[in-house]
């Protein structure tokens, strides 16, 4: 146990992020630990049933970084969707000779967009794709209720793979769980449409990333952008390690 070579049995609370790993055998090197406190929101990496068999407090932040986080996939989607960074590579590039009918892009304007995962993440990109007009706004989530505010914005309630089907622009919040890892497969991705492009701000494994690579390949689908990588679930003993 990487704890045990680090020395660090002797601590009564613990401050993880994201790069951690805390589980029975972690526990049981810190056989004094009281609180394993997260600085951040998801805890897939974090086993909360061993936490309490051992007698040790659990602690997330429920709204970390949730409007960045929402900016941010609203950025990777602009840039996805306009081409952002073939544009840039092929100025840099010193091909370019000024304006020609290349690298047409879309946007979300008279678009359908889909939200999988309707929690505080998912409902703060909902807010800020709804004041792009799309034709269409779809919302994913498998907890049961609906929020208030979604229906505000009219989001209308999908399926995940209705969603999927007949949204242009996908985007992931999801957190990863049994129930989640690989949404995005090879199964699903033959069910999207092959314009379409998909930004995962979630978990890494949340998508089979090989198999998106393999869509893009074939051009089964556009695009895809991330923050988030399978290889970082530590939780996942058969993740990429790359």
């Amino acid at each position: 146990v990487r704890v045990r070579r680090a020395g660090l049995r002797l601590p009564d609370a613990l401050l993880a992020f994201m790069t951690e790993r805390v589980d029975a055998a972690f526990l049981d090197a810190c056989p004094r630990l009281r609180v394993v406190a997260c600085a951040l929101k998801g805890f897939d990496n974090l086993d909360a049933d061993a936490c309490t068999d051992a007698g040790v407090w659990l602690t997330i932040v429920p709204d970390l970084l949730t409007a960045p986080t929402a900016e941010l996939a609203i950025g990777l989607a602009i840039g996805l969707c306009r081409n952002v960074l073939p544009g840039d590579a092929f100025v840099r590039s010193g091909a370019f000779e000024g304006w020609r009918p290349a690298l047409y892009g879309a946007g979300f304007a008279g678009a359908t967009v889909g939200v999988a995962g309707m929690g505080r993440v998912g409902m703060a990109i909902a807010r800020r794709v709804a004041a792009f007009e799309p034709r269409r706004l779809l919302g994913f989530d498998a907890r049961p209720g609906w929020p208030d505010e979604a229906e505000e914005l009219g989001v209308e309630p999908a399926s995940f793979l209705a969603l999927i089907e007949e949204s242009e622009v996908v985007f992931l919040a999801l957190p990863l769980s049994a129930g989640t890892r690989h949404l995005i497969g090879a199964a699903s991705l033959s069910r999207i449409h092959p314009a379409s492009r998909i930004v995962n701000v979630g978990r890494g494994g949340v998508v089979d990333e090989a198999a998106v690579a393999r869509a893009l390949a074939s051009r089964r689908l556009a695009g895809y952008a991330a923050d988030v990588f399978e290889f970082e679930d530590w939780a996942v003993p058969d993740r990429p390690r790359a």
